[in-house]
């Protein structure tokens, strides 16, 4: 859902409030995907689930 919403155009700060997390928290839970993923950036962790049409 992080990054269906952040591949939308919608804020890191207004997708901690729709998850009722704090923006640091989704800061933190999004360098953990990339870490995982083995991107550095939010945008090529959007790209990397889009071409695998995860979103």
């Amino acid at each position: 859902m992080l990054l269906a919403e952040l591949a939308k155009g919608v804020t890191v700060d207004r997708v901690g409030r729709r998850l009722d997390i704090s923006g640091r928290t989704v800061r933190r839970r999004l360098r953990g995907i990339c870490d995982r993923i083995g991107v550095a950036t939010a945008i090529e962790a959007v790209a990397w689930a889009a071409r695998r049409r995860l979103i």
